[in-house]
């Protein structure tokens, strides 16, 4: 288990962390310039085999480092998690070193977090945007982007031309963003509009 023993070991080990204080699991601050060390310290020394998540924070237009990014390693020999939170000290240009080459499984969560926040992943192996196409000028997770979304065109013209599809804002009134805070889960989940359907309960038309 991740114990008080094992924490204070970690942290006198490596002496560029700080104790970030959490509800759950034992977080870290770890700066960028040591994350790809450090990462490869947790594999190969203590026992965390596994990157199970790895993803961003938009603290928003006002901070002072508006991005960060979270990773969570999970060790089968201590049966714990880890998170490692690490700050984009350029808010312009956020970035953060890959750790693919230490965690494959990396890779695409990597990619997923530079399509949705625009977080650069330097010495990535193939950092392009995994949902969205190339050319989309948005970031979908950052604060600024509304919840709706923004009326895209289309990449593909002859795809616009057949289809006659585009990219447009979802309807907030009775949209399938909107859902409600108390009742059963199936209907407070914004799908359960319309994907809510069982042997019971017929798919609606």
């Amino acid at each position: 288990m991740i114990d008080e023993d094992f924490t204070k070991s970690l942290l006198d080990k490596h002496s560029y962390l700080t104790q970030r204080e959490s509800i759950d699991w034992f977080t870290v601050e770890c700066p960028g310039s040591e994350l790809v060390s450090f990462v490869k310290a947790m594999r190969d020394d203590e026992g965390f085999e596994l990157l199970i998540d790895l993803t961003a924070i938009d603290h928003g237009e006002g901070a002072e480092c508006r991005f960060s990014t979270v990773i969570h390693l999970y060790s089968l020999v201590h049966r714990g998690y880890v998170r490692i939170h690490s700050l984009c000290l350029d808010n312009d240009k956020p970035s953060m070193p890959s750790v693919s080459d230490v965690y494959p499984a990396a890779n695409w969560h990597e990619r997923e977090t530079f399509d949705m926040f625009g977080i650069h992943f330097s010495d990535h192996p193939n950092l392009k945007r995994i949902l969205m196409w190339d050319e989309y000028p948005h970031f979908p997770l950052r604060k600024e982007f509304p919840l709706a979304g923004i009326d895209t065109p289309l990449p593909a013209a002859d795809v616009v031309e057949v289809t006659k599809a585009s990219v447009e804002p979802a309807p907030m009134m009775g949209g399938p963003f909107v859902s409600s805070n108390s009742g059963p889960i199936s209907d407070s989940e914004p799908r359960a509009k319309d994907e809510s359907w069982t042997e019971r309960k017929e798919k609606p038309l």
